[in-house]
């Protein structure tokens, strides 16, 4: 399980190095995550978590697939890759407290917060949250950095936007740590497995933090 996750080993390699069937190995692999997934935190679990830190961050990220046939639906504007966005929340020291259901990559980052309701848990939690100007609009308990360009903020905005960044900035550090595992560099499942892929993965790394 863990050659696949963190490796990226593919099927057939599972199989030859294990001595295996390569319907054995498929079998195991998706029992496997199954399993892993369903211990994975809810967001409520994680909310539970995060009214014990002083705020969380939210950051999103695309996690680039090879199945471009269903064309637009995947295809991020802001990236010009194939993938599907994930939300992602981090306590300040940066560790990865929940990952959203994956979402076809024309999601813009606003549009998942609120398709998974991470906007009003937030504010019914009473949580403070840091993040990036994608989430502008989003109001509650969600601060984003001023607006505008360098030159036309006031040094007061200026000194808050680089206090935002050092905060957010590690949240990116959770973003950075999930993609270590190969696998989500870039994948080469069905769309529909993504979900279950990336709440084995937190499952994993919670256990092991």
């Amino acid at each position: 399980m863990l050659a696949h996750l963190r490796c990226g080993d593919t099927y057939s390699r599972l199989a030859a190095g294990f001595g295996v069937g390569l319907a054995t190995v498929c079998r195991y692999i998706h029992e496997a995550v199954e399993l892993l997934a369903a211990l994975a935190p809810d967001l409520a679990d994680a909310l539970k978590t995060a009214m014990r830190k002083a705020y969380v961050i939210l950051d999103g990220t695309l996690l680039l697939i090879d199945r471009v046939a269903a064309g637009r639906p995947f295809y991020s504007g802001r990236h010009k890759r194939h993938g599907m966005n994930v939300q992602v929340l981090a306590d300040p020291a940066g560790r990865l407290l929940w990952t959203s259901p994956a979402l076809p990559g024309s999601a813009h980052d606003l549009t998942a917060a609120r398709t998974h309701g991470i906007v009003d848990a937030l504010t019914v939690a009473g949580i403070d949250c840091w993040a990036d100007k994608a989430y502008r609009g989003t109001g509650g308990p969600i601060r984003v950095p001023y607006r505008g360009r360098w030159h036309t903020l006031s040094p007061g905005q200026q000194t808050v936007n680089r206090s935002h960044a050092r905060i957010r900035a590690l949240g990116e550090r959770a973003v950075s740590i999930r993609k270590a595992w190969r696998l989500l560099r870039r994948l080469r499942c069905s769309t529909t497995r993504i979900t279950d892929l990336t709440r084995a993965v937190l499952a994993l790394h919670l256990a092991a933090g």
